[in-house]
């Protein structure tokens, strides 16, 4: 089977498959030359692609398989009429949540600790400068309470933290171990961000949360916090962002993920108080080694015509392999 990374970065999930999947050939190409790339592919693993109706109808695969969780990007209803597959990895028990909580974790540490400012102290040679702001004793709110919100959540509790959530079912467990002062829905992420030192979206990006994080949920967070993203871009307004960094009403903000990814390295977002780091938040050995696990399974699964797991789209009539 051909199988399509439709992204040349991330080049360790393609290493990690190959040992796995030795006898199915994996390529990779540009996220805006999928369509180019399609001719006799199986399998197209989308990551930040758009895999919509005209690339759907332009191949013959039948899966639809992201390396990971997110597929905001693809077009399910038209995969499925198309009787392609449309599945995703879970973060839990891949280890992707830990990893993805632990840059959340980094991320706040680098901003609380001035780590922008720090160079121009060695520079000059200069001890004690800046002053780093400590975690225990402040107030996290985690939006987003699934298996990453709820790892960073325990993290957070051993820092000594005090933590509100936002999450869409408010049913839903809390992480063992952990105290949440409050609960909020989605539509209050406005009010539960009002006293938090720190905002950290975890949450899973889907379409009524499009710039949840907009100019007004924005300035209602406290004026001196800060704002941290591992989740996707588009849970934040880059220009009401931008504005809020730039009045000083925000001290900063640490970002995984940013609307329009790739940044422009010369952007003059970065010339503000940003720790940003490249869509990186769940590479690690861990993840990658749980993921490729749980994708190759299901690689051989759509090979011997069965479903795949943890498919989203349930097409009454497959095409391709199946």
């Amino acid at each position: 089977m051909n199988i399509l990374f439709c992204d040349e970065g991330y080049s360790e999930a393609r290493r990690r498959l190959a040992r796995l999947l030795p006898e199915h050939v994996i390529s990779a190409c540009a996220p805006n030359r999928v369509i180019e790339h399609l001719d006799g592919i199986d399998v197209v693993v989308p990551y930040m692609a758009l895999i919509g109706e005209p690339a759907i109808r332009a191949g013959t695969f039948g899966l639809v398989q992201q390396f990971g969780v997110g597929l905001e990007t693809v077009d399910v209803a038209a995969a499925t009429r198309a009787g392609v597959w449309v599945a995703r990895i879970p973060s839990a028990g891949t280890g992707n949540a830990e990893s993805v909580a632990e840059h959340a974790l980094l991320l706040m540490l680098a901003l609380a600790r001035a780590l922008p400012r720090v160079r121009a102290s060695i520079q000059a040679r200069r001890l004690g400068e800046p002053a780093g702001i400590a975690l225990a004793g402040k107030t996290a709110c985690i939006v987003g309470l699934g298996s990453a919100g709820s790892a960073l959540a325990q993290r957070l509790r051993a820092m000594g933290m005090r933590l509100v959530a936002v999450r869409k079912n408010l049913q839903g467990a809390v992480p063992a171990g952990v105290a949440l002062q409050r609960t909020h829905a989605l539509g209050q992420a406005a009010d539960a961000v009002r006293d938090a030192d720190f905002v950290v979206i975890t949450a899973r990006y889907e379409a009524d949360s499009h710039h949840l994080f907009d100019r007004a949920t924005l300035r209602a967070m406290k004026p001196g916090a800060f704002l941290v993203n591992v989740a996707r871009g588009g849970f934040v307004d880059r220009a009401a962002l931008g504005e809020e960094l730039r009045s000083g009403r925000l001290a900063g903000a640490g970002l995984d993920v940013i609307e329009g990814e790739p940044i422009d390295p010369d952007d003059p977002l970065l010339g503000l108080n940003v720790v940003l780091t490249p869509h990186v938040a769940g590479v690690t050995d861990v993840s990658y080694e749980g993921i490729a696990r749980e994708f190759a399974a299901n690689v051989r699964r759509y090979a011997r015509g069965e479903p795949p797991a943890h498919a989203v789209n349930a097409p009454p009539r497959a095409r391709g392999r199946v």
